[in-house]
C-alpha cells in the first residue's frame, strides 16, 4: 500500500499517571490499573506531502480504563491555533494514525485502542523543553498544564538520572526520564503529582521512528 509522505522532527514531552519508569515502556501493566497521559511536541521540522508543518505544536490527552491494549480508550487532540486549515488537517491525520504503516508510530498503535474521539481543539500551546536538565512545561489554557522536573533521591534530594533506549520503539529510540505533575480538566481529566515523564527528540514518519 502507498502512503502519503510525511515526517515530523523535534522535542517532545510525555507524562502519565504511572510511577516513574512507566511499565508500558517494558511491556508491563500500568501501575494503578488505568492509563492517563499527555503527549506534546514542538515540530522543529516537518511536512505532510507539500504542506510545511515546521514551527507548529500539538498535544494529545489520552485515557484508558485499563491497560492500553485492552482498548476502550478516548483521545482529545489539541493543535496549535497558528496552523491553517491545511496544516490542521495534516496534523490531525498524523495524530489519528492515518497515512502510516501499521504499527509504525505511537499514534497509529494507539488509534486502534480508542472507542471515543473527542472533537479536536485549536488553541495556543505553551511548550518548554530542556532534555539535559530534565525540565519542561506544557500548557493549554483551560485544558491542561504539566510541569516536568528531575527525579530526586528520596533521602538526599539529589537529582537522579535515568535514560532508556528502545531500539525498536514506535515513539522514541532514546529518552531522558523525569517526574511530571499534571492538571487536566474537561473531556479528559488528570490530577497527579510526581509521576512518570520522559523527554525525547522524536523523528517520526510514514514508516515509523528513526
Amino acid at each position: 500500500m502507498t502512503y502519503k509522505s510525511w515526517r515530523i522532527r523535534g522535542p517532545s514531552i510525555t507524562t502519565c499517571n504511572c510511577a516513574w519508569g512507566c511499565p508500558c515502556q517494558f511491556n508491563a501493566l500500568p501501575t494503578y490499573g488505568d492509563c492517563r497521559a499527555v503527549v506534546a511536541m514542538h515540530v522543529e521540522e516537518g511536512h505532510f506531502e507539500q504542506t510545511d508543518l515546521s514551527g507548529l505544536r500539538f498535544a494529545t490527552l489520552v485515557a484508558w480504563p485499563g491497560p492500553i491494549h485492552h482498548g476502550n480508550g478516548e483521545v482529545l487532540a489539541i493543535v496549535d491555533e497558528a496552523a491553517d486549515e491545511v496544516q490542521r488537517a495534516a496534523l490531525l491525520t498524523i495524530l489519528s494514525g492515518g497515512e502510516t504503516e501499521p504499527g509504525a508510530t505511537i499514534f497509529n498503535v494507539f488509534a486502534a485502542t480508542f472507542s471515543k474521539v473527542h472533537e479536536p481543539q485549536f488553541r495556543p500551546i505553551q511548550f518548554e523543553w530542556d532534555q539535559e536538565r530534565r525540565t519542561g512545561r506544557i500548557k493549554v489554557e483551560g485544558l491542561v498544564e504539566s510541569v516536568i522536573e528531575p527525579i530526586r533521591n528520596p533521602v538526599t534530594g539529589e537529582e537522579h538520572r535515568a535514560r532508556v533506549v528502545l531500539p525498536g520503539g514506535f515513539e522514541y529510540r532514546e529518552a531522558e526520564y523525569a517526574s511530571g505533575s499534571t492538571r487536566a480538566e474537561g473531556a479528559i481529566a488528570l490530577n497527579v503529582d510526581g509521576r512518570h515523564a520522559h523527554l525525547a527528540r522524536l523523528d517520526l514518519s510514514t514508516h515509523g521512528a528513526a
